[in-house]
């Protein structure tokens, strides 16, 4: 059976029948390019990550918080991926804070609250989504919770603060899971 894009699926969910016809089905139609590089689903999320130009603050971030074996390791996990202009869009000597080694703890919490111990793609958590009334709530390695909705054909999260993130690329198939790419970085309640 066919994997459905986002798209494909939000047809279906909407029932525009937009869909008519899905083309055949290869490995080379799972991988997706990322930052201009493809992303491989024989490399893990950190590999992966380290190729694609619009996520280089994302894995500053992924070391400078100790979290390269982590990520790299068996999983599976599910990565919200902020892209660079999402870090840019914090407020301003943000990132440049947590970035410094006496806040290893702080951007750990921080990006672990984008990570989800178990791989889901996006057509799993459309189906949580739809199941529970048109919002989900999902349990981040952090501890902390994000609340999934749909609309517009686009899953959203929103954080604990109530930031609001558009995955913008989804099902980014890895070795050890998959990636969403969003466009925001969400927070934990503080």
């Amino acid at each position: 059976m066919n994997r459905l894009t986002l798209a494909a699926l939000a047809a279906v969910l909407a029932g525009t029948g937009a869909m008519t016809a899905l083309p055949p089905y290869s490995l080379a139609a799972m991988n997706k390019t990322v930052g201009g590089a493809e992303m491989l689903p024989s490399k893990n999320i950190v590999e992966n990550a380290m190729n694609s130009k619009d996520h280089t603050t994302l894995v500053a971030a992924v070391k400078a918080a100790g979290l390269v074996d982590t990520l790299s390791g068996k999983g599976p996990f599910t990565v919200f991926a902020p892209t660079n202009a999402a870090f840019a869009a914090l407020p301003a000597g943000t990132l440049d804070t947590l970035l410094k080694p006496e806040n290893k703890d702080k951007l750990a919490a921080i990006l672990t609250y984008h990570v989800v111990a178990t791989k889901a793609l996006s057509d799993a958590v459309a189906g949580m989504i739809k199941d529970d009334g048109g919002a989900h709530k999902i349990k981040t390695v952090a501890g902390g919770m994000l609340t999934a909705k749909m609309g517009d054909g686009t899953i959203t999260l929103t954080d604990e603060s109530g930031n609001t993130a558009h995955v913008t690329i989804a099902d980014v198939q890895q070795s050890n899971g998959v990636i969403h790419v969003i466009d925001k970085v969400l927070l934990p309640k503080s």
